[in-house]
């Protein structure tokens, strides 16, 4: 019986102990605070941070912005260029999206997710991008270069016109196109084209350079994203801890690197990637720029004052006189549905982080999805997969109630080789192997299943935590949002009263101080359990039911069997 409890007590202790490690390393954010005490300290220190390509000579001028690939010539933009225009903004409607595009520079500043809520019981809808005073999170797009508008050295931002100040994706109409036209002075017209398609968040930017000019026009195209270290909006907390908040990149080489705050500050990016990707991330949505295929693109990260940049150039386009040439990228502001990150880009869809178990997580997920797609209730949907994962380990956890059951039979000779032997604890112990022998019980036996489900545990619980169909996902009466703790706490009561149930189906420990911990084992886990997310609280309670159904019948079965051996 010691041995049992050890075990079982270590495994937990293993298995927890790793559960936050996980966390801290994936998930651990300094505080706002901390950060903008940090950004200031640096600024304060080294000025704005700045890209210097390899080939540039060591202590060359540090511009503002990103450098162009195939000279290192720094390259300013022109964006944050203090300019308004009567009727700025512009207005894009889809069925999911509502944007606003300055028509300075062309870039979208605001983009609300229609199908989310921005607060449980809220009517507004979610703010994804946003260029307000207190946070800065916005999607850039130019051209930059010798020739590019959105070069300084070329002048103020460009102004872009527009034949409307606001566009409708209508019913029936499946695509949607945006043109913002600006002429240099040397007689060049650029056409900025926003397409967007019904039920898409991608969004698909092509600039058409038109040279009507005498001279050839050379630039680089640029994306980026532009954000402050304004927490997120969207943050929902587990046991107090927060989703990552930070920058992603995908290469060949390395196809999910992730860069917090911290990192972006102390190590700039200055790398040449083909078929990669860059997002920002926060709490199940997401910001994301995915270059054109097989196009190498210069990935590089800097610092606008507080602000973070992050994004790509393109090598030059040259234009010759009297052509017309297409240069852009694709864009993506929407949830992170696994689904449609698919259809973005390879490797997308890892930006769903169901942590060091996703290959336990993922297959969850998928079975609980489908098991939705049924009933429509994602409490109901884990009640299933409750039943599905307590079928899996049927046997297996049969095994271990066996065992439990004999334990219990036994327990009453137990005691008497305790009070015969208690004084010599190396003959009590040979004793009871003996009996264990005897009886056939394997005192390991209790604790695999236990251990053996804890994986699916943990995997579950990522997938509750990462899965946006779970957010503000009602169950019923007053769980109306399963990724979040119980309001009433009733749930863990609940658990911690089936726990306490199952407890006394244990067989009782010999030692007075193990009985004692496994007594206070149910209220341990029910204040553990209180800022559990309210679907996993649900799916430990079922779990726990199940057990119990269980492990009475086959108690009941071995107790039956033992009183006919002593008749």
């Amino acid at each position: 019986m010691d041995i049992q409890r050890i075990v079982l007590f270590a495994g937990l202790a293993i298995v927890s102990y790793l559960m936050v490690l996980a966390w801290n390393e994936d998930y651990h954010q300094q505080p706002p605070t901390e950060q903008v005490a940090e950004a200031a300290s640096s600024q304060a220190s080294t000025g704005t941070d700045s890209m210097v390509l390899p080939e540039q000579e060591q202590g060359a001028q540090s511009g503002e912005e990103f450098t162009t690939p195939e000279s290192g010539e720094q390259i300013a933009s022109s964006t944050d260029a203090d300019v308004t225009v009567e009727g700025q903004f512009v207005t894009v409607q889809t069925d999911v999206l509502d944007l606003t595009i300055d028509r300075v520079s062309g870039n979208l500043v605001q983009s609300s997710l229609t199908d989310y809520d921005k607060s449980l019981n809220s009517t507004e809808p979610l703010k994804l991008l946003t260029n307000t005073e207190s946070r800065t999170y916005v999607m850039e797009s130019g051209l930059i270069g010798r020739d590019g508008p959105d070069s300084r050295a070329n002048g103020t931002a460009p102004v872009y016109q527009t034949t409307a100040n606001s566009y409708t994706l209508d019913e029936g109409q499946d695509q949607l196109t945006v043109d913002l036209t600006f002429t240099t002075d040397a007689g060049v017209t650029i056409t900025k084209r926003y397409q967007f398609e019904r039920d898409s968040y991608e969004i698909d930017v092509r600039y058409l350079i038109n040279n009507e000019s005498g001279q050839p026009w050379k630039g680089n195209f640029t994306g980026k994203i532009v954000r402050d270290q304004a927490p997120d909006p969207t943050a929902q907390t587990s046991m107090g801890i927060k989703a990552f908040l930070g920058m992603v990149m995908s290469s060949p080489e390395d196809p999910y690197e992730k860069f917090d705050f911290s990192d972006l500050s102390e190590t700039p990016i200055n790398q040449s990637v083909t078929n990669g990707w860059l997002a920002f991330l926060q709490h199940y949505f997401l910001a994301a720029w995915v270059p054109e295929r097989d196009q190498p693109a210069q990935f590089q990260t800097t610092r606008r004052g507080p602000l973070y940049v992050m994004g790509f150039v393109y090598p030059a386009t040259t234009v010759a006189p009297g052509e017309t040439v297409e240069v852009g990228a694709r864009a993506y502001v929407g949830p992170k549905i696994i689904d449609r990150l698919e259809n973005v880009a390879p490797n997308l869809d890892r930006t769903v982080d169901f942590g060091w178990l996703f290959f336990i997580s993922l297959p969850l997920f998928i079975i609980m999805e489908w098991f939705y797609g049924l009933v429509g209730n994602w409490g109901v949907a884990i009640i299933l997969l409750t039943v599905l994962v307590k079928a899996v380990f049927f046997h297996l956890s049969a095994t271990s109630y066996k065992s439990m059951a004999k334990m219990r039979a036994v327990a009453p000779q137990l005691t008497r080789l305790k009070e015969l032997y208690g004084d010599d604890r190396q003959r009590m112990s040979q004793e009871m192997m003996a009996l264990y022998k005897r009886e056939k019980i394997n005192p390991l036996g209790g604790c695999l299943p236990i251990l053996v489900q804890m994986p699916v545990f943990i995997s579950l619980y990522w997938v509750l935590f990462e899965s946006v169909q779970l957010r503000h996902a009602p169950f019923m009466l007053w769980i109306q949002d399963l990724s979040q703790m119980d309001p009433y706490f009733i749930l863990p009561i609940l658990m911690g009263a089936s726990m306490f149930l199952q407890m006394h189906l244990n067989p009782t420990p010999p030692d007075p101080m193990q009985a004692k911990i496994m007594k206070m084992m149910p209220l341990i886990f029910t204040v553990f359990f209180l800022w559990f997310p309210a679907g996993l609280v649900l799916y430990w309670l079922v779990n726990n039911i199940l057990s119990i159904s269980q492990q009475w019948y086959i108690t009941r079965k071995i107790e039956a069997e033992t009183a006919a051996k002593k008749h």
